[in-house]
């Protein structure tokens, strides 16, 4: 029996185990993998508060060795099911059942994969699914990034990102269709900056490079033709996935899969919470994770506490 379990062992999961331990809770964390969540497949980290540079797996033992040293428990185990209601909540594992006062979750989201050859033999070396992350390091002006970034998708954040992008270098978004779907105010933006053009009606086939990306090969759907385009950097907008399944048909989820919680990060189910990439929110970085596991675990805390006191004075 723990007094805090937290299934996710990301920025948020350890974030929120590092407040937890120190609320002299008992916090045990459940990862089905590495400790970190995406910062393991992140090279170059130069925004989160207090490194100019760290390396994503680095950052991860470092938070990982931090809620160890607190004295958390940290277990490998594939989350199969979740018992969310009553009193003592329950997760059920292929290690086995775990049970605590208060759950937090903080499993995350990952990007929808474009599915190109090359997308996965060049993450992390000119393919990126971060603006925010990513986009200084394709500044123009350093040596060798002058042939432009492509962006793919149609939608909100594949528009909003990409003009985000052209402070950095120049644009070219393609998207299979012969519209975007993004909002009219972001695409007119979008469609009034110099640095941003679009090629429709066309997917990217392959993404190519050596050592990193050095260009695209675009199909159009109409016509068949096929082109290369040269690019420094491939960013793919084609939709996030929260890693929500084990919770399939819960009521803390909204209809994209997400957890919906208050600022508090609280859901709609009392000693259940929720932070980090799997909550229904805007700006999904590092730094905004580990913000909502503090956040989490301080609730969790009061939450307990409120439990032990009404146990303790029942009529009160």
């Amino acid at each position: 029996m723990y007094d805090l379990l937290i299934i996710g062992a990301g920025p948020a999961g350890l974030s929120a185990a590092v407040y937890g331990a120190r609320a002299n809770l008992q916090v045990a964390l459940l990862e089905k993998g590495l400790p970190g969540g995406q910062m393991q497949n992140t090279t170059e980290v130069e925004n989160y508060t207090g490194f100019k540079m760290i390396m994503g797996p680095e950052l991860s033992q470092v938070m990982y060795e931090h809620a160890l040293h607190l004295g958390v428990d940290y277990h490998t185990a594939d989350v199969e099911k979740v018992e969310l209601e009553g009193r003592i909540k329950k997760v059920h594992t292929t290690k086995g059942v775990f049970e605590a006062k208060a759950l937090l979750i903080a499993t995350g989201a990952e990007p929808k994969q474009l599915g190109a050859k090359g997308e996965t033999e060049f993450r992390g070396r000119g393919v990126s699914y971060c603006a925010t992350c990513d986009g200084a390091f394709f500044n123009e002006k350093r040596p060798g990034m002058d042939k432009g970034l492509i962006v793919v998708g149609g939608g909100d954040s594949a528009v909003e990102e990409g003009a985000f992008l052209t402070r950095f270098n120049k644009v070219t978004l393609i998207h299979r269709r012969d519209k975007l779907r993004a909002q009219p105010i972001l695409q007119k933006r979008a469609f009034e900056n110099p640095r941003m053009s679009f090629i429709w009606d066309s997917t990217v086939e392959e993404i190519i490079g050596d050592q990193a990306v050095t260009g695209v090969r675009v199909k159009n759907l109409k016509t068949g033709e096929v082109r290369e385009l040269p690019a420094n950097g491939v960013f793919i907008y084609v939709g996030m996935q929260p890693n929500t399944d084990f919770l399939a048909g819960s009521k803390i989820l909204n209809e994209a899969g997400y957890i919906v919680t208050d600022e508090t990060m609280k859901t709609s189910i009392p000693g259940v919470f929720a932070a980090g990439d799997v909550r229904d929110k805007g700006l999904r970085q590092i730094i905004t994770a580990a913000s909502d596991g503090a956040i989490a675990a301080m609730s969790a805390y009061h939450y307990i506490e409120s439990q032990e006191d009404a146990k303790a004075d029942p009529i009160g």
